[in-house]
């Protein structure tokens, strides 16, 4: 093979593959791990409450790393930061192989949390190392022709491969929701996490002949470059964060819980629900660029298509809601209907926001903005997460809705003061337009 020992440098589009396929296996463990630990502790008693503080420090973490890490990825290169977070998620599964449903609550607790923490530090070192990675290789292999409805060829294909790294990404997590929900019917909880240990070991040895220097600046940034100067980035972020916080309110704890103990799912419908609900959600991203054009929208999107998705997003929870509230037929089907209406437009709006993060910077400084920007994402998730066990504990799933509601508009009024792209900041790519 040649991403396996082979010499010479990879082409761009090579790269490109070898960073997509590495993350594709880690995000499928990711998935499953998460469904692994809400059911298996759901089935041991815990409330959901209790379920949420376990993925506390994984938000936490996240939020850190995406700071630090794109700072380590500008100094040291994309490749070192990639290797690092599926080292560490190998170690993570690892760490969990021995969790006993005998062991004291608090232990067990205390014990997941510090083995999420370091699931949440190889989440986001390998989220950030890839969609950076995405900038570099499109940057490198850019054409100045102009392409088709505006914009230059290398805008066209920037958007067009954040949209299939991120949707493919997301459908590959759906279906880590489905294995995690196979894998602990059929091998418990220890061996279903060592059996994703050794798969995405395997992964790791397909990215050895990336290039060592891929993202790496050409001055070695300074440690007071992590903050994000750059006014466009700073308001898409605020609006990534309350994006995102609307999403898991509902999605991380509450849904699950909903689906297996009011309406009485069992454990792999409701992993087999949520995975086809992530994997369509993945297949609308990766479809945005052809859907747009199907719509006549030539151009790469601008500030006003995040501006419309999100406006139109807002009304989704508050519906859904009120069907639940109005008991307007059976609450499994507005569930189902409510949520995969949700599913289209979250999935437009976030693989616009994915395109803006990376044509609203440059190549060189790449994994700074975008390490800032998933920051932002994760203090969203970590958001969403706690007040999914907390609200739905207190209000259950309506509660949860209005909530995803509110935080919805909040990104939709943070987004409305984005700037156009052409002259939204200094750093960003010459001629692109809104």
């Amino acid at each position: 093979m040649a991403f396996l020992g082979g010499k010479g440098s990879l082409s761009a589009l090579q790269q490109y593959m070898v960073v997509t396929g590495a993350y594709w296996a880690f995000t499928l463990s990711d998935g499953a791990l998460r469904m692994l630990v809400v059911f298996h502790f759901h089935q041991l008693g815990y409330s959901t409450l209790e379920i949420a503080g376990l993925f506390l420090f994984y938000e936490f973490f996240g939020i850190l790393t995406n700071l630090y890490g794109g700072w380590l990825g500008a100094r040291f290169g994309l490749r070192l930061t990639l290797w690092a977070g599926m080292a560490l998620q190998i170690g993570a599964l690892l760490v969990l192989v021995p969790v006993s449903a005998s062991w004291p609550k608090l232990v067990s607790v205390v014990y997941v949390m510090a083995a999420q923490a370091i699931s949440g530090i190889a989440k986001d070192l390998s989220k950030m190392s890839a969609k950076s990675a995405i900038k570099t290789v499109v940057a490198s292999s850019q054409a100045p022709s102009p392409g088709e409805g505006g914009g230059t060829k290398g805008e066209h294909q920037l958007f067009q491969w954040v949209a299939v790294l991120t949707g493919s990404k997301n459908a590959l997590k759906g279906l880590g929701f489905f294995a995690g929900g196979l894998l602990l019917a059929a091998f418990g909880f220890g061996g279903s996490v060592a059996i994703l240990a050794a798969l995405l070991a395997v992964a790791l040895l397909a990215t050895i002949n990336l290039p060592a220097d891929i993202g790496k600046m050409k001055q070695k940034p300074a440690f007071t470059e992590l903050f994000c100067k750059s006014e466009a980035i700073n308001r898409l972020s605020v609006a990534r964060f309350f994006l995102f916080g609307a999403r898991d309110v509902w999605f991380v704890v509450a849904l699950p819980v909903f689906l297996e103990a009011v309406l009485g799912w069992h454990f792999w419908e409701v992993g087999g629900f949520m995975g086809l609900w992530v994997i369509g959600y993945g297949m609308v991203q990766a479809s945005a660029p052809s859907l747009r054009r199907s719509w006549g929208q030539t151009a790469p999107p601008g500030p006003g298509a995040v501006q419309f998705w999100s406006a139109l997003l807002t009304a989704i929870p508050a519906l859904i809601a009120i069907a639940l509230w109005r008991q307007v037929g059976h609450p499994g089907v507005a569930i189902v209907v409510g949520l995969t209406a949700f599913a289209i437009v979250f999935a437009m709006n976030s693989s616009i926001h994915s395109y803006l993060i990376l044509a609203y910077t440059d190549a060189d400084s790449v994994s700074l903005n975008v390490g800032f920007y998933y920051m932002a994402n994760a203090g969203g998730r970590l958001l969403g997460t706690l007040l999914s066990g907390w609200v739905y504990l207190h209000g259950g799933m309506q509660a949860c809705l209005w909530v995803s509601a509110l935080l919805v508009g909040l990104s939709w009024l943070s987004s409305l003061r984005l700037p156009p792209l052409a002259g939204a900041t200094q750093i960003g790519l010459p001629g692109l337009q809104a």
